[in-house]
This record gives C-alpha cells, structure tokens and sequence, in this order.
C-alpha cells in the first residue's frame, strides 16, 4: 500500500469530558462504537487517509482529554492544527455552556484562521436538553458550521470529517494560489532585471 498523500491536516477534538470526543474519532475511524471506554488521558490520535476532490488527504486526528487538569496539556496541540471540531453532548447542558470556554482556548493559543465546526453529539438520545436550534444559534455567533451527530447510530460522523477537511482544503488551496502567483510575480521581476535577457 502507497504511504503517498497529497496533504497532511492536523484536526483537534475538544470539548467536555464524556462528550463524546473518543467515539466520534473511533466511529470516523475504525468504524466502530463502544459505549463503555476509559476516559481520555491527556492526548491521543489516530491517522486516516481519504480522497476528497481527487486529493489524497492524510487526517491526523488528535483526541484531547476534556478533564480541567489537562487543559495545559492540550494547548500546545493548538499550535499547527487546521480544524478544530468542538464537542457537546445534547444531553449535558453544561458540555454546551462551556463551548464559549473552550472557544476561548481556541482564541488564545490556536492560529487566528484555524477552520472549525460545532458538534452536538449523541442526538440519537431522547433525554436531550439543548436544542438543534440552540446549537445552530450558537454555531452562527462564531461563524461556525454546525452538526449534530451520533457515533452510536454514525450519523453525520463522516459528514463532519469531510466538511471540515473540504473547508481546510479551500483555505489551504487559496494559501497555494496565493504564493504561486506571488512566485510568478517574483519570477517575473527577475526576469527584468539582470544582465543576462
């Protein structure tokens, strides 16, 4: 099997504990869901290669525990990442209240364009107490995309991988242009100048 990719992006999961982060990662994947698993310890990751608009696109996709005593931890993880997908959990009020914290760890130690999105997870549960549409609201005052997922029923779990992966793709293929035609323009002044026409 080749190991040739034509990007490499480092995508960030963040949110609570119990959100949700680890499944969501293991659903996109392995394609597969447990619903007892240990708790995150500090950091993890895994790595999945896709296609997308005829691109292979290696993903490495970091699983930040959300516990308050590794916060210090995870902020170096900001430094270098793409996208950043934050979690809530629609049935933990509280996961939802603390996205505008999280959202603030992103401000501070992350690059100033890093793509994200907001996800509301475990939306197969009927016990929810946030509602799409808090989420969606929430979503638009950061300028953000919005989905609600499940690992457990693997809805929209891969939706939201290729969603962020296609908005990096966009602003790294504007980046890209820019300094081809920057090259060019450079390229171009060389040319003018000099002894040798």
């Amino acid at each position: 099997m080749s190991h040739k990719y034509d990007y490499l992006f480092k995508l960030l999961i963040i949110g609570e504990s119990g959100v949700g982060k680890t499944c969501l990662l293991l659903r996109f994947t392995d394609d597969s869901f447990t619903a007892n698993h240990l708790t995150t310890i500090g950091i993890d990751f895994k790595i999945k290669i896709i296609n997308l608009e005829n691109k292979l696109i290696k993903l490495q996709i970091w699983d930040t525990a959300g516990q308050e005593r590794f916060r210090t931890i995870t902020k170096t993880y900001y430094k270098g990442a793409h996208g950043i997908i934050l979690t809530y959990d629609v049935t933990d009020q509280n996961s939802f209240k603390n996205i505008r914290n999280w959202i603030k760890q992103i401000e501070a130690n992350a690059q100033t364009n890093v793509c994200k999105v907001l996800v509301g997870n475990k939306c197969d549960k009927p016990d929810r107490v946030v509602t799409e549409e808090e989420g969606k609201k929430l979503a638009e005052d950061f300028s953000m995309s919005f989905f609600e997922t499940s690992a457990k029923t693997n809805q929209n779990v891969n939706e939201v991988f290729n969603f962020l992966t296609q908005e990096i793709l966009k602003a790294n293929e504007g980046k890209t242009q820019q300094m081809g035609d920057k090259l060019k323009k450079d390229d171009k002044k060389e040319k003018k100048g000099g002894c040798c026409k």
